[in-house]
């Protein structure tokens, strides 16, 4: 009996302990090298099954090609237009931090609410495709448990009912 609570008192403290670290920041991670748009590609999915890329299938070698594999978001008229909708649908996300803002790419900063675990999440302006390409990535750990595809899963359905709205508005 005294065993079963020592590993339930154990198991509280463990807990407790991950918990606070998160709440300090230990569970941030540092943003990755490579970073944004070379020769008209996000940087290539991770290693291990925590991101998502809609680029994922430029590489078709890549060991998380089939996990990391995600949809572009499509848009329809002004390109610009559509990125600046996704930058404030961004900004409006609880713990999205827009970190960058340039004329064809956004690269922001997202945090789990109790961990504070930190992921990067960038899009790149296709004008000739009509799409906006998207890379969202865990900086921690090996798995990320789906947050990413459902992030960017989530962001879609926002900017696709946005779009909507605003060709009804018209």
């Amino acid at each position: 009996m005294k065993i079963i609570g020592y590993v339930a008192l154990l198991a509280l403290v463990l807990v407790v302990v991950i918990f606070a670290a998160g709440q300090l920041g230990f569970l941030r991670g540092q943003p990755p090298p490579g970073l944004g748009v070379q020769q008209d590609r996000l940087k290539t999915p991770s290693l291990t099954p925590n991101s998502v890329s809609s680029q994922a299938g430029l590489y078709p070698d890549h060991p998380q090609r089939s996990y990391a594999e995600v949809t572009p978001f499509k848009f329809v008229g002004d390109g610009k237009a559509a990125l600046h909708s996704l930058a404030a649908l961004l900004e409006a996300n609880e713990g999205c931090v827009l970190v960058k803002r340039e004329p064809d790419y956004l690269y922001a900063q997202c945090t789990t609410r109790w961990l504070k675990f930190t992921d990067d999440v960038e899009f790149f302006l296709d004008k000739a495709a009509a799409v906006i390409h998207v890379r969202s990535a865990s900086r921690l750990g090996q798995k990320d448990l789906g947050v990413n595809r459902a992030r960017v899963e989530a962001l879609r359905a926002r900017f696709e009912q946005n779009a909507t709205t605003n060709l009804l508005q018209k």
